[in-house]
């Protein structure tokens, strides 16, 4: 059983734990302690606002999910495939994506803030959602939404109906019946799922970065500040310490719910229901009209300013006016300024598609055994879990650095250096 552990032990360690250890031990020294007494009132107050923004996300998240998770549990209805991979798109698309499609349809020039100015005949947009907090917390649902609509509905379809059925018989109503019967089955599902989502949360990136408000970062977001803005590593390994610690714990707490969410043989799950009274019409109806708003507009706000143009370009204001254009899309297979980093879109698309063909082989072929070995967990297995879920709350730029730090040599005489070899991003 522990053979099996070991091709993903011994990646963690030289793609995961050495890297880590390079840049710590780089960072590590004197000035740490010198620059102390002024970088630790910023520390405190990054890591006070890494947790409270990932908590308020957390709440709003299940506030979102539970109804949504209930939705897709409970009822049959028209649309309700389309539904649920709306929900899903978002959490396959990249940060800069989601960030864009909120600032085309919520920034001080997206489609809400210019048909207000064309209604009122105002030059100054109604409101200011981009670089607030508000922004920050609709994005994180906006992601990880699904998280809670998968787990907690998986959980909610194999309830054994007859529970509920039995404290209906015994003269409970509805609201006594969720609050004594549903909601302690499901408990364990819904705090996974939301010590899921205040995991990515806390390790929040893109975002923050690109929707949140100047001054008020993450942990992750300072740590890249650090290390390549202000070349502070010291104040970056420090952070990057913190940040792991916390990650292994939330993951160690994670892990020891998985076994609660393990369902044993059950009777047959609950059959979704068509809705039938009024109430039962107007809440499908309502839940289905709030997901095809809340995902679905900012999906489309994206695609809809790629072929519109605002305004007239500059170097022809007096030819060209505003409306339906095409130019944004042909100027992608034109290298106008001979850049040296420009990429064609059809080389780019074909560079994502081999990554992440050979990422998707190599997390088979090391995750496998390993997620084999853990379906018998001894305590070797049960201490191996939440290593695995480390390099998820860790930095990608401290990260980063420490594969500069750890490959820029060749692994043996004559050969390249790893960072030279195309096969540093798979791993």
């Amino acid at each position: 059983m522990k053979l099996r552990l070991l091709p993903a032990l011994l990646f963690l360690v030289v793609f995961f734990f050495i890297p880590l250890g390079a840049i710590l031990a780089a960072g590590w020294d004197e000035a740490l302690f010198a620059s102390l007494p002024t970088f630790l009132p910023r520390a405190l107050r990054v890591i006070s606002f890494t947790f409270w923004q990932a908590f308020l996300s957390s709440l709003l998240t299940l506030a979102v999910g539970l109804p949504l998770a209930f939705l897709f549990a409970r009822y049959q209805f028209a649309g309700k495939s389309f539904l649920k991979i709306l929900t899903a798109i978002p959490f396959l698309l990249p940060t800069v994506v989601v960030a864009a499609g909120f600032n085309a349809l919520l920034g001080a020039r997206g489609w809400l803030n210019l048909a207000w100015m064309h209604l009122t005949h105002s030059s100054t947009p109604a409101f200011t959602f981009v670089g607030t907090l508000a922004a920050v917390l609709v994005a994180h649902t906006f992601y990880n939404a699904i998280i809670v609509i998968r787990l907690v509905g998986a959980a909610w379809e194999q309830l054994d109906p007859r529970l509920s059925q039995a404290a209906r018989v015994l003269g409970a109503n509805p609201w006594q019946t969720f609050w004594r019967i549903t909601l302690p089955l499901l408990a364990p599902s819904i705090l996974a799922s939301g010590l899921l989502v205040f995991l990515f949360d806390f390790t929040s990136f893109g975002v923050i970065l690109l929707l949140g408000a100047p001054g008020k970062t993450t942990l992750e977001v300072e740590i890249y500040i650090q290390a390549l803005h202000l070349l502070n590593l010291p104040a970056a390994a420090s952070l990057s310490l913190f940040q792991l610690l916390s990650t292994l714990a939330f993951s160690i707490f994670y892990s020891r719910l998985l076994p609660a969410l393990s369902a044993p043989a059950k009777p047959p799950r609950q059959e979704c229901l068509l809705p039938r009274r009024r109430l039962d019409h107007a809440l499908v109806g309502f839940l289905s009209l709030f997901i095809f708003l809340f995902y679905a507009l900012p999906l489309l706000a994206l695609p809809l300013r790629s072929i519109t143009r605002l305004e007239a370009e500059r170097a022809q204001s007096a030819l060209t006016a505003p409306g339906f254009t095409t130019s944004y899309y042909t100027e992608l297979f034109f290298n106008r300024r001979g850049s040296l980093f420009y990429v064609p879109p059809i080389q780019a698309a074909q560079n994502s598609l081999t990554y992440a063909a050979i990422t998707v082989f190599l997390s088979l072929s090391i995750g496998i055994p390993a997620a084999y070995a853990l379906t018998r967990p001894s305590r070797l297995e049960a201490w191996f879990d939440p290593l695995l879920m480390l390099p998820l709350g860790t930095s990608s730029v401290t990260l980063g650095l420490g594969y500069i730090l750890t490959f820029n040599r060749p692994l043996w005489q004559g050969s390249a250096s790893l960072l030279a070899s195309p096969w540093l991003v798979p791993l």
